[in-house]
């Protein structure tokens, strides 16, 4: 796939799930769509249509895809190197709530009334899965070929936190992103972001579930307490410190897992091919442009929605 095929791909997505939307809500009286089928269709919208353009491209699909082997001690690095990007994440997710209400939390108690092993499988298995065959796969690939590798990174990184379909999760997915797309050229393998983005993921689950059993005072707090900006204002203080801390040594750890799985030379060419000034392919095309508009139309649409 190329960067136009891509572009398509994107915004073919974008409006498969505005479609759905349409249908779950015109349908919503008739019967009533569970958790799960949310959750299930929500990735299959992604998941199907990547794989048909997958196939339909006729290349191996490991070549794209990547799916390499890891080394067991680059495998403990990249649980590491998870933790060392959390401070960030949070950070964001923080700042977004000075604006936005938290999504998660919004729809907290609908997934904690799943089964515990059907949330962790669709949160934390299904859904990290799906998510990254598709952006740091097929996206990130097919923008890779263009032979910009920091526009490539950035661009389905934002595509990636616009997927979220809202402002709160979007600035710290689109971090997620690039923390990811990074980690897989350090590593050459697709496996590493999957690897993050499950560990990312069952951490909230299991948080969620034990905070309910477990504390249900904090949990019932945080789900209904609403939140100021003068209560966030701190906090946000605080985390910016550990998020610079932790980020810069997650930077390092990239670096090892660069040394660790034999891919030093790649990470010096890439460098020196950076700074060479060569024009690098293009990206962006109207289908892709279309696709971020009709994106945060709906985003910004919801906000009003929940505002009025």
């Amino acid at each position: 796939m190329n960067y136009k095929k891509v572009n398509w791909y994107f915004l073919g997505v974008i409006m498969l799930h505005l479609a759905v939307v349409g249908v779950l809500i015109a349908l919503q009286n008739v019967f009533q769509m569970g958790m799960a089928v949310n959750l299930l269709v929500s990735e299959l919208i992604l998941a199907v249509p990547a794989v048909i353009a997958l196939l339909a491209s006729k290349e191996k699909p490991n070549r794209v895809l990547g799916f390499h082997k890891l080394k067991i001690s680059s495998v403990l690095m990249i649980v590491l190197y998870t933790f060392l990007m959390q401070p960030l994440t949070t950070l964001l997710n923080a700042i977004s709530m000075l604006f936005v209400d938290n999504a998660v939390t919004s729809i907290s108690s609908e997934v904690m009334n799943l089964p515990f092993w059907l949330t962790f499988f669709m949160m934390a298995l299904f859904g990290p899965f799906c998510e990254e065959f598709c952006f740091r796969g097929v996206v990130y690939r097919g923008y890779l070929k263009s032979g910009n590798v920091t526009g490539a990174v950035l661009l389905s990184s934002l595509l990636f936190g616009l997927m979220h379909m809202n402002f709160n999760q979007a600035p710290y997915a689109f971090a997620l992103g690039v923390a990811m797309a990074v980690l897989v050229e350090a590593t050459g393998s697709l496996w590493s972001s999957v690897l993050m983005h499950v560990i990312f993921n069952a951490q909230s689950v299991l948080l969620m579930y034990f905070y309910q059993h477990f504390m249900p005072e904090v949990w019932l707090q945080q789900t209904q307490a609403a939140v100021t900006a003068e209560d966030m204002l701190p906090l946000i203080g605080i985390y910016l410190v550990i998020a610079v801390v932790c980020t810069a040594l997650a930077a390092c750890v990239l670096v090892w897992l660069c040394r660790n799985q034999g891919r030093d030379e790649y990470a010096a060419w890439l460098l020196q091919e950076r700074k060479s000034g060569k024009k690098k392919g293009r990206l962006v095309s109207v289908p892709l442009v279309i696709g971020i508009v009709v994106c945060l139309a709906y985003m910004l649409l919801n906000v009003f929605l929940s505002q009025g």
